[in-house]
């Protein structure tokens, strides 16, 4: 539940509320993100506590909060979030444009895709380290070193980072990473998502393959419940009848997320699509339907790929591609 005090209410007068809700067995806290003075309360609220909540001086309104992902909801926190990433800050009219390999292979195969990801303009460089893989036989990733390949790339360009967790062994390898990623199988992991929100780096969190939009919401609420509200949400393209495509984009999440939350929203057009011609299509649209930012996979040689060649941009599709996004971002800012 939610009450708001009148406007003129001091700290003291705050604190003495507080003091007789925890008389009543229920805590509260403030909610510093609302424009009016407004306290959240925790604790199971009968009919005759909410009588004697109403009649607490100050006390103008009360609300029951309508969705069950309280720290996620607009409700709560109606102005869009904005999320420091290292240098870059993303949410709130600020654009994150994300690329880089699938998976890490090599230092020369990192460097190369970093420069020409700066060059084109892009100001956070993705590179999978840890990676799962549908068959165990798949190439895994080069674990720790990648990471740490990733950090020298990203500190020598100043470029923030972001690269995938997969447990809550490999969080301390992450020191040097600006972003934890939670891949798609991975969404609710609510173990790792606890101890994700235990820390207060950025959590980039992608839905699961056929989780439904309060689902979502629900595992970014298990990270920020632990007190890390730097969440961004990231929407890959969810598993339907469709066989055509890898997923199938569902860019009306976006329109829902911005009417449910104030987290932001970031697109991964390259899984939904999971072929390089549906990338451009797919990313402007996205843009176009109010983004936050885009996360997309490129490699100098797609076909040499380990991993996501067939999703993968070349050099000079993914500068092109960068361009017409940042030009179509500030032409939606101008509507």
């Amino acid at each position: 539940m939610i009450i708001t005090l009148n406007p003129l209410a001091g700290k003291v007068e705050v604190e003495q509320i507080c003091q007789q809700l925890k008389n009543l067995e229920l805590e509260a806290a403030t909610l510093p993100h609302r424009p009016d003075i407004s306290l959240m309360i925790y604790g199971v609220i009968t009919e005759n506590k909410l009588e004697i909540i109403r009649r607490l001086p100050k006390v103008v309104r009360t609300e029951k909060i309508q969705m069950p992902y309280h720290r996620a909801s607009k409700q709560l926190h109606p102005e869009a979030s904005v999320i420091q990433v290292g240098n870059v800050k993303v949410g709130g009219g600020n654009f994150a444009m994300i690329g880089g390999p699938c998976s890490i292979e090599n230092s020369m195969q990192l460097e190369e895709t970093a420069e020409y990801v700066k060059a084109s303009g892009s100001n956070m460089l993705r590179g999978g380290a840890f990676k799962p893989r549908t068959s165990p036989y798949s190439f895994q990733g080069m674990g720790k070193q990648g990471l740490d390949l990733l950090h020298k790339v990203g500190k020598k360009l100043d470029m923030p980072i972001v690269s995938e967790v997969m447990s809550i062994d490999q969080i301390e390898l992450f020191g040097d990473v600006d972003m934890f990623q939670v891949g798609a199988r991975n969404m609710q992991n609510f173990d790792l998502l606890k101890e994700l929100g235990k820390t207060n780096k950025p959590v980039l969190l992608k839905r699961g393959l056929s989780a439904t939009i309060q689902e979502w919401l629900m595992s970014a609420e298990y990270i920020m419940s632990e007190g890390n509200e730097n969440v961004i949400l990231c929407e890959r393209g969810i598993r339907t009848f469709e066989t055509y495509t890898r997923n199938t984009a569902d860019l009306s999440a976006i329109a829902a997320i911005k009417k449910l939350s104030h987290l932001p929203i970031v697109i991964d057009p390259s899984h939904a699509a999971g072929k390089r011609d549906m990338i451009e299509s797919l990313a402007l649209a996205a843009v176009a339907a109010g983004a936050d930012g885009l996360i997309i996979e490129t490699h100098p040689h797609p076909e040499e790929a380990i991993s996501d060649g067939e999703q993968s941009l070349y050099p000079d599709q993914y500068a092109a591609l960068t361009e017409k996004v940042w030009k179509l971002h500030q032409f939606m800012k101008t509507l």
